[in-house]
Protein backbone atom coordinates (compact mmCIF):
# COMPACT_ATOMS: atom_id res chain seq x y z
CA UNK A 1 0.00 0.00 0.00
CA UNK A 2 1.15 3.63 -0.76
CA UNK A 3 2.94 5.16 2.43
CA UNK A 4 0.74 8.35 2.18
CA UNK A 5 -2.64 6.09 1.47
CA UNK A 6 -1.48 3.89 4.83
CA UNK A 7 -0.95 7.13 6.44
CA UNK A 8 -3.95 8.23 5.99
CA UNK A 9 -6.06 5.20 6.47
CA UNK A 10 -4.13 5.13 10.09
CA UNK A 11 -5.15 8.20 10.95
CA UNK A 12 -8.81 8.12 9.66
CA UNK A 13 -9.06 4.44 11.18
CA UNK A 14 -7.92 6.04 14.91
CA UNK A 15 -10.40 9.14 14.24
CA UNK A 16 -13.53 7.14 13.88
CA UNK A 17 -12.76 4.76 16.35
CA UNK A 18 -12.13 7.79 18.95
CA UNK A 19 -15.65 9.31 17.37
CA UNK A 20 -18.07 5.78 18.21
CA UNK A 21 -16.09 5.99 21.64
CA UNK A 22 -17.56 9.07 22.05
CA UNK A 23 -20.97 8.71 21.04
CA UNK A 24 -21.88 5.44 22.82
CA UNK A 25 -20.31 7.69 26.02
CA UNK A 26 -23.05 10.55 25.04
CA UNK A 27 -25.52 7.59 24.95
CA UNK A 28 -25.05 5.70 28.05
CA UNK A 29 -24.49 9.23 29.92
CA UNK A 30 -28.02 9.51 29.36
CA UNK A 31 -29.19 6.66 30.95
CA UNK A 32 -29.82 5.82 34.58
CA UNK A 33 -27.92 3.15 36.61
CA UNK A 34 -31.32 0.45 36.05
CA UNK A 35 -31.39 1.43 32.86
CA UNK A 36 -27.51 0.57 32.14
CA UNK A 37 -28.18 -2.91 33.67
CA UNK A 38 -31.67 -3.81 32.24
CA UNK A 39 -32.34 -5.73 29.17
CA UNK A 40 -35.30 -5.26 27.18
CA UNK A 41 -35.84 -8.82 26.81
CA UNK A 42 -34.22 -12.55 27.70
CA UNK A 43 -32.50 -12.79 24.72
CA UNK A 44 -31.14 -9.08 24.57
CA UNK A 45 -27.84 -7.68 26.63
CA UNK A 46 -27.59 -4.49 28.80
CA UNK A 47 -25.80 -1.94 27.99
CA UNK A 48 -23.51 -3.49 30.73
CA UNK A 49 -22.77 -6.68 29.04
CA UNK A 50 -22.57 -5.07 26.16
CA UNK A 51 -19.44 -2.93 27.31
CA UNK A 52 -18.34 -5.88 29.17
CA UNK A 53 -18.24 -7.60 25.64
CA UNK A 54 -16.50 -4.84 24.00
CA UNK A 55 -13.89 -4.53 26.59
CA UNK A 56 -13.09 -8.46 26.34
CA UNK A 57 -12.89 -7.96 22.45
CA UNK A 58 -10.42 -5.17 22.95
CA UNK A 59 -8.17 -6.71 25.21
CA UNK A 60 -7.82 -10.04 23.05
CA UNK A 61 -7.64 -8.43 20.13
CA UNK A 62 -4.88 -5.61 20.97
CA UNK A 63 -2.94 -7.27 22.81
CA UNK A 64 0.63 -8.03 21.52
CA UNK A 65 -1.76 -7.03 17.90
CA UNK A 66 1.13 -7.85 15.45
CA UNK A 67 2.88 -10.68 17.10
CA UNK A 68 -0.12 -13.39 18.61
CA UNK A 69 -3.39 -14.74 17.92
CA UNK A 70 -6.22 -12.44 18.47
CA UNK A 71 -8.13 -14.80 20.22
CA UNK A 72 -6.01 -15.32 23.43
CA UNK A 73 -6.52 -18.63 25.15
CA UNK A 74 -7.13 -16.90 28.60
CA UNK A 75 -10.15 -15.22 26.57
CA UNK A 76 -13.22 -16.60 28.40
CA UNK A 77 -16.21 -14.87 25.85
CA UNK A 78 -18.77 -16.34 27.44
CA UNK A 79 -18.62 -14.67 30.83
CA UNK A 80 -18.23 -11.25 28.71
CA UNK A 81 -22.23 -11.94 28.33
CA UNK A 82 -22.68 -12.59 32.91
CA UNK A 83 -23.58 -9.61 34.84
CA UNK A 84 -23.23 -10.54 38.33
CA UNK A 85 -25.94 -8.79 41.17
CA UNK A 86 -22.37 -7.08 42.25
CA UNK A 87 -21.26 -5.80 39.12
CA UNK A 88 -21.44 -2.11 39.68
CA UNK A 89 -21.38 0.65 36.80
CA UNK A 90 -18.25 2.41 37.77
CA UNK A 91 -16.23 -1.07 37.42
CA UNK A 92 -18.22 -1.47 33.84
CA UNK A 93 -16.82 1.69 32.84
CA UNK A 94 -13.13 0.95 34.18
CA UNK A 95 -13.35 -2.24 31.68
CA UNK A 96 -14.72 0.36 29.24
CA UNK A 97 -11.62 3.01 30.20
CA UNK A 98 -9.37 -0.09 29.62
CA UNK A 99 -10.18 -2.15 26.34
CA UNK A 100 -9.72 1.39 24.85
CA UNK A 101 -6.79 1.99 26.05
CA UNK A 102 -5.70 -1.11 24.64
CA UNK A 103 -7.05 -0.22 20.96
CA UNK A 104 -5.46 3.13 21.10
CA UNK A 105 -1.95 1.75 22.44
CA UNK A 106 -1.64 -0.73 19.52
CA UNK A 107 -3.03 1.52 16.86
CA UNK A 108 -1.29 4.23 17.58
CA UNK A 109 1.98 2.87 17.55
CA UNK A 110 1.68 1.26 13.69
CA UNK A 111 3.21 2.51 11.07
CA UNK A 112 2.47 3.12 7.52
CA UNK A 113 4.75 0.17 6.53
CA UNK A 114 2.58 -1.93 9.04
CA UNK A 115 -0.55 -1.59 7.09
CA UNK A 116 -0.12 -4.67 4.66
CA UNK A 117 1.45 -6.87 7.67
CA UNK A 118 -0.17 -10.02 8.29
CA UNK A 119 -1.45 -10.40 11.86
CA UNK A 120 -3.97 -13.56 12.80
CA UNK A 121 -7.31 -13.84 14.46
CA UNK A 122 -9.05 -17.08 15.22
CA UNK A 123 -6.29 -19.10 13.49
CA UNK A 124 -6.78 -16.62 10.20
CA UNK A 125 -4.87 -14.44 8.15
CA UNK A 126 -5.39 -10.71 8.09
CA UNK A 127 -3.64 -7.85 6.86
CA UNK A 128 -3.62 -5.16 9.31
CA UNK A 129 -6.34 -2.99 7.32
CA UNK A 130 -8.20 -5.95 6.95
CA UNK A 131 -7.92 -6.69 11.03
CA UNK A 132 -8.97 -2.98 11.79
CA UNK A 133 -11.63 -2.81 9.65
CA UNK A 134 -13.09 -6.04 11.54
CA UNK A 135 -12.99 -4.43 14.67
CA UNK A 136 -13.95 -1.22 13.81
CA UNK A 137 -17.45 -2.32 11.80
CA UNK A 138 -17.26 -4.97 15.27
CA UNK A 139 -17.46 -1.84 17.52
CA UNK A 140 -19.99 0.28 15.51
CA UNK A 141 -22.45 -2.52 15.65
CA UNK A 142 -22.21 -2.91 19.06
CA UNK A 143 -22.32 0.88 19.94
CA UNK A 144 -25.34 1.28 17.41
CA UNK A 145 -27.02 -1.36 19.97
CA UNK A 146 -26.30 1.11 22.73
CA UNK A 147 -27.25 4.21 21.16
CA UNK A 148 -30.38 2.35 20.75
CA UNK A 149 -31.15 1.10 24.05
CA UNK A 150 -30.70 4.18 25.58
CA UNK A 151 -32.99 6.11 23.38
CA UNK A 152 -35.36 3.38 23.68
CA UNK A 153 -35.12 4.14 27.62
CA UNK A 154 -35.17 7.90 27.41
CA UNK A 155 -37.75 8.10 24.91
CA UNK A 156 -39.23 11.90 24.85
CA UNK A 157 -36.25 12.93 27.28
CA UNK A 158 -33.94 11.59 24.77
CA UNK A 159 -31.10 14.15 24.10
CA UNK A 160 -30.41 13.48 20.41
CA UNK A 161 -26.91 12.39 19.10
CA UNK A 162 -27.37 12.93 14.97
CA UNK A 163 -29.16 15.58 12.41
CA UNK A 164 -32.76 16.20 14.91
CA UNK A 165 -35.64 14.76 12.35
CA UNK A 166 -36.60 17.49 9.90
CA UNK A 167 -33.58 19.44 10.15
CA UNK A 168 -31.64 17.65 7.63
CA UNK A 169 -31.14 21.20 5.63
CA UNK A 170 -30.60 23.60 8.16
CA UNK A 171 -27.60 21.38 9.01
CA UNK A 172 -26.44 21.02 5.29
CA UNK A 173 -26.23 24.77 5.75
CA UNK A 174 -24.72 25.12 9.16
CA UNK A 175 -21.86 23.02 7.17
CA UNK A 176 -21.58 25.04 4.50
CA UNK A 177 -21.42 27.93 6.93
CA UNK A 178 -19.10 26.57 9.25
CA UNK A 179 -17.03 25.40 5.50
CA UNK A 180 -17.01 29.19 4.97
CA UNK A 181 -15.29 29.89 8.18
CA UNK A 182 -13.19 27.05 8.33
CA UNK A 183 -14.49 25.96 11.85
CA UNK A 184 -16.24 22.21 10.23
CA UNK A 185 -15.66 19.83 13.06
CA UNK A 186 -13.38 17.01 12.52
CA UNK A 187 -15.57 14.38 13.44
CA UNK A 188 -19.24 13.94 11.82
CA UNK A 189 -20.41 13.25 15.52
CA UNK A 190 -19.09 16.23 16.57
CA UNK A 191 -20.80 18.33 13.61
CA UNK A 192 -23.98 16.97 14.50
CA UNK A 193 -23.52 17.25 18.56
CA UNK A 194 -22.08 21.44 17.57
CA UNK A 195 -25.01 21.92 15.33
CA UNK A 196 -27.42 21.25 18.28
CA UNK A 197 -25.75 23.63 20.42
CA UNK A 198 -25.88 26.30 18.37
CA UNK A 199 -29.05 25.57 17.69
CA UNK A 200 -29.74 25.16 21.07
CA UNK A 201 -28.20 28.42 22.12
CA UNK A 202 -29.85 30.50 19.58
CA UNK A 203 -33.38 29.09 21.08
CA UNK A 204 -32.30 30.67 24.26
CA UNK A 205 -30.93 33.46 23.00
CA UNK A 206 -34.33 33.98 21.01
CA UNK A 207 -36.19 33.49 24.58
CA UNK A 208 -34.29 35.41 26.68
CA UNK A 209 -34.99 38.62 24.25
CA UNK A 210 -38.83 37.51 24.06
Amino acid sequence: MDETLAKHYLEDSISNFRGYKKLAERAFEQVSDDEFFRAIDEESNSIAVIIKHMAGNMLSRWTDFLTTDGEKPDRNRDMEFVITTSTTRSEMMERWETGWRYTFDAIETLKPEDAMKTVVIRGKEHTVVEAINRQLTHYSYHIGQIVFLAKHFKSAEWKSLSIPRNKSADFNAYLTEKATEDKTPGHRFDAAQDFIKSRSQESESRSQKG
